[in-house]
Formats: C-alpha cells, sequence, structure tokens
C-alpha cells in the first residue's frame, strides 16, 4: 500500500453496504489531495478501527446494524484526536441527522449528494468549516422542534460572551452567512469570522452548526412550530 502524503486528507468510510463503499473508495481515491485510509460495516467496527487507524474526516452512514451512526459519532468524540464527521443519510428531515449533528458530527449530507458536492464537503470539514449551511441545519431543528426544551437550557459559559458575541450568535443561529451577518452590523466579515471564532473558543464547541443548535438549545432562537 502506498504511504498517505501528510498533506493528503485522510478518509474512513463506514457503511453497512458493502457497494456503497466501494463507490466512495473510487471517488474519493480518484482525487488528488485525499485517500480512503480505512473501512467498516457499522458503528462499532468503526469505532474499534478508527482508535488505531490515523484519519482526518469520517464519512458515516446513520442507519447501521449493531452500532447507528449516532452512537458511534458520540463515541468518537472522546477520542484524542477526534476526526471530523459528515453524516449520510437517506432522508433530508431524519430525526437521526439531527441527532448526530447534536452527538458532535460536522454536518450531514443526502447519500444522493452530487460527488463533487461531496468531495468539496470532505475539503470543508477538513478546513475547519461546517458542511451543511446554516440554513439546512436551522430547517432540520424547527422540523423536530417538538424535541427542543420549551425553556433554554442555560449556559454558563454564555455569560462569558460580549454583547456583540451574543448577537453574532444569534444570527449564526438564524442560519445567516458570513456575509449577511457582515452587512447587517456593518462589520468586516473578517470581523465576524474573529467573532465566531472566539465564541466557538469560549463554548468549547467545534463548528458553526453546533452554534446553531445551541441557539435553539438556549432559547435564544426559538423554533418555528
Amino acid at each position: 500500500m502506498n504511504e498517505v502524503n501528510e498533506d493528503v486528507i485522510r478518509v474512513f468510510l463506514v457503511d453497512d453496504q458493502e457497494l456503497v463503499r466501494a463507490g466512495f473508495t473510487m471517488l474519493v481515491d480518484s482525487q488528488p489531495d485525499m485517500r480512503v485510509v480505512g473501512q467498516a460495516g457499522d458503528g462499532g467496527e468503526a469505532v474499534e478501527k478508527i482508535s488505531v487507524t490515523a484519519c482526518d474526516v469520517v464519512l458515516m452512514d446513520v442507519r447501521m446494524p449493531r452500532l447507528d451512526g449516532v452512537q458511534a459519532t458520540n463515541q468518537l468524540q472522546s477520542l484524542p484526536k477526534a476526526p471530523k464527521v459528515i453524516v449520510l443519510t437517506t432522508f433530508d428531515l431524519d430525526e437521526y441527522a439531527f441527532a448526530a449533528i447534536k452527538a458532535g458530527a460536522a454536518g450531514f449530507l443526502l447519500k444522493n449528494t452530487p460527488p463533487a458536492d461531496l468531495l468539496s464537503a470532505i475539503r470543508q470539514v477538513h478546513s475547519g468549516d461546517a458542511v451543511v449551511s446554516p440554513s439546512t441545519t436551522r430547517r432540520l431543528l424547527e422540523h423536530f422542534a417538538g424535541s427542543l426544551p420549551d425553556q433554554g437550557v442555560e449556559r454558563p459559559d454564555l455569560a462569558a460572551l460580549t454583547a456583540r458575541e451574543r448577537e453574532v450568535l444569534v444570527e449564526v443561529a438564524r442560519g445567516l452567512s458570513n456575509t449577511e451577518i457582515a452587512k447587517l452590523f456593518t462589520l468586516s466579515e473578517a470581523t465576524v469570522k474573529t467573532h465566531i471564532g472566539r465564541i466557538l473558543a469560549k463554548t468549547g464547541l467545534r463548528d458553526r452548526v453546533a452554534l446553531v443548535v445551541l441557539g435553539y438549545e438556549t432559547g435564544l432562537v426559538r423554533a418555528t412550530k
């Protein structure tokens, strides 16, 4: 097996269908900047293998036997160098996808996502961005509004946010892009990115998707029921 260049994105595939994994392998390995470094047929096998396999991004099917993608994603978060997880689902509004995002996934994609979009998502997640737009996540949260708390969940770390950071967090949770937030508050996009970086640091969250979930769970933004 060829050694993986350290500049190459190391991808791990998790799906209970071998044919699906074979297709993803061909697609990923066709790219000069990424390589499949491992595969698993269920969540349990995935956790076992990834714990001893260096990888950057995991493509994780949500519905699998033995250990589903949600539980596997949650367990992977405890690893010293947890990889970024993109969950794959058949349905756009899937309760498993919502649960996976809450468990720490960087986002979700439909299994019929065009190949170019899937490859772009892998690169986005590897660079630290969320793989789904905040507005898509917002629709998912609103669809499952009944499972969200009626009262805001207390988060002591929110008290550490400045007034401006709190305002930016609300707009991120509402689904606005950095460009839209910059225009709303008459700021540069670089300043908005700085604010978001500080919010992530203060809350201990990993990405923009997690901030959208936080906005709803704390009651900063109310879901439409």
